[in-house]
């Protein structure tokens, strides 16, 4: 079993992440506890989706464990997730997910006093081995977080860094291929072809979650992790976002966090239920929200508490 102590992290954001992962709130955001009405009407709201599209085991998770100092935050998961799948993961705010999320590309290794345990595999290689490249491991298991983060650079630049970085293209005509196909997978071509050179902080909320998006799929990611991609978001970018995963899907692993029952029913393939460090359950998403197999998980869902 491995211990992995995370390093010490001045980014402010990153303290806020992790105070809002422990934070019970006593008053509920109306999506998040949906009416019985809700649960009775998923068929006509969710997608025929029902099984993982592949037997092909991504990411495996066995006995892992996180601690911030003593407090345990996550207690003992195991959980498979397949290739080429949508799983989401939902809960209470303070449940654990995106602790968990943040497990699987180790970006808890930037939080003080974080401790993980136990083993996560990527194509079977335990990403916690000591000698495990963690720039690349990032690279192949991206991420989108919650708040939209494009660097203060073009939107070009932005989308070309990676690949600049991990050395991926050849000259600059393969650099603006990548760019250009990056920003064509992430649906924002037509919108940003006439202004690379203008900065990506100029676009809309909408507009920089996408290039944010754009910017993981630049470096050629196997698996995509979003931490709630669109609650900063309006319902017309987020929209274009759910629709964009779907596209995705056909290409990529994503795993996405999100307090959104109707979001989950929407995008996702599994549905994860986690309740106060623990995984409840997780099976296909219309199982989970019309015949769950826990009382906890049934009662989350119906809105008796959250």
């Amino acid at each position: 079993m491995n211990t992995v102590t995370a390093t010490k992290t001045n980014s402010l954001e990153q303290d806020k992440s992790v105070n809002s992962e422990h934070t019970q709130f006593t008053s509920p955001n109306v999506d998040q506890k949906p009416t019985t009405s809700f649960v009775s009407q998923f068929d006509t709201q969710a997608s025929a989706k029902k099984e993982p599209k592949s037997s092909n085991v991504k990411l495996s998770t066995s006995d892992v464990h996180v601690y911030y100092g003593e407090s345990e935050a996550i207690k003992g998961i195991d959980l498979n997730i397949y290739e080429n799948e949508v799983i989401a993961f939902i809960g209470p705010s303070g449940c654990g997910k995106s602790t968990f999320l943040r497990t699987l590309n180790r970006m808890n290794d930037t939080i003080d006093s974080c401790r993980v345990t136990g083993k996560v595999l990527l194509d079977n290689q335990d990403i916690y081995d000591p000698n495990l490249d963690v720039v690349l491991l990032r690279a192949q298991v991206g991420m989108v977080f919650q708040k939209p983060n494009p660097f203060p650079k073009s939107i070009f630049d932005n989308v070309a860094y990676g690949p600049k970085l991990h050395g991926l293209a050849r000259d600059k005509y393969d650099l603006e291929e990548i760019v250009e196909n990056s920003l064509r997978k992430a649906g924002l071509w037509d919108e940003v072809k006439d202004r690379l050179s203008q900065p990506g902080t100029g676009l809309s909320g909408g507009q920089q979650q996408r290039l944010c998006i754009a910017r993981t799929i630049a470096v050629s990611p196997e698996v995509i992790l979003m931490d709630e991609p669109c609650s900063a978001l309006d319902p017309i970018a987020t929209a274009k976002v759910e629709e964009l995963i779907s596209e995705l899907s056909t290409q990529y692993t994503i795993a996405i966090v999100t307090h959104s029952m109707q979001q989950a029913a929407r995008v996702s393939d599994r549905t994860a239920y986690f309740h106060l460090g623990d995984l409840i359950e997780v099976n296909a998403t219309e199982k989970v929200f019309t015949q769950p197999d826990h009382q906890l998980t049934e009662a989350y869902i119906t809105g008796r508490f959250g």
